[in-house]
């Protein structure tokens, strides 16, 4: 009986230890993006000059222990995580364009939570599929204008369903996200290259988007999809 309170007791430890360690990162993720995010915009220049606080960052999602059964702090340690990563290789490559880079997003790796990662596998392997949530589109930003906005603020555990509500519904009502005119509705190349994500529920795109628009979309409206601009989202 002491032997399996002693191993209960160290269990204990090691989960307090682990959630303790994600508390400080989304602390210190949050510190970092007030600091340096303006209206959806990235200060990289400042960042440059002073990048410490964001190297701390890449060595804490580096060793950081996630679990996915705990799923809220799962899906917002990776949603920092890759957001933070696309900030170090636009910062350390000083890049126009996150397309500037060869494999930006699919093939340089990146250490997080101790695996060897893509920017692609947090997006498509991690958290695409294995939470179906097309929320994910509007708070994963890759460096460019036609992403939605970086909030300044870190995803949390507590926080994350408001948040992913939030962003959703503020793309989705954004005049220059969603852009109509008449009965016609241009959108982000999001909703083409991740098409499945949108319609997984068996209702079209325009249904996803309806869903969450405060202003009726027009009668007999017609899709089609605006090219994507990936000029960097710097201030």
């Amino acid at each position: 009986m002491k032997k399996i309170l002693t191993i209960l007791f160290f269990i204990s430890l090691t989960i307090s230890a682990t959630s303790k360690g994600n508390d400080n990162f989304y602390n210190e993720a949050n510190m970092f993006l007030h600091t340096h995010v303006k209206n959806g915009l990235v200060d990289y220049e400042s960042i440059s000059k002073e990048p410490s606080q964001l190297n701390k960052l890449i060595g804490m999602i580096e060793d950081a222990q996630v679990e996915q059964s705990n799923s809220l702090d799962y899906q917002a340690f990776y949603i920092n995580a890759y957001n933070l990563y696309v900030i170090k290789g636009i910062v350390d490559d000083k890049l126009s364009s996150p397309l500037d880079k060869k494999g930006f997003f699919d093939s340089i790796k990146h250490k997080v939570a101790g695996e060897s990662l893509t920017l692609n596998d947090i997006e498509n392997k991690k958290l695409r599929a294995a939470f179906h949530d097309a929320r994910f589109h509007f708070v994963l930003v890759c460096g460019a204008l036609g992403c939605p906005p970086l909030i300044n603020q870190s995803y949390r555990p507590a926080t994350l369903e408001k948040q992913l509500e939030q962003q959703t519904i503020k793309a989705l009502n954004d005049d220059h996200f969603i852009q109509i005119k008449k009965n016609r509705v241009a959108v982000s190349q999001i909703f083409e290259w991740y098409q499945e994500d949108f319609t997984a529920s068996g209702k079209s795109i325009l249904e996803f988007i309806s869903k969450y628009r405060k202003q009726a979309l027009p009668e007999n409206a017609k899709l089609s999809f605006y090219t994507y601009n990936w000029k960097v989202n710097k201030q």
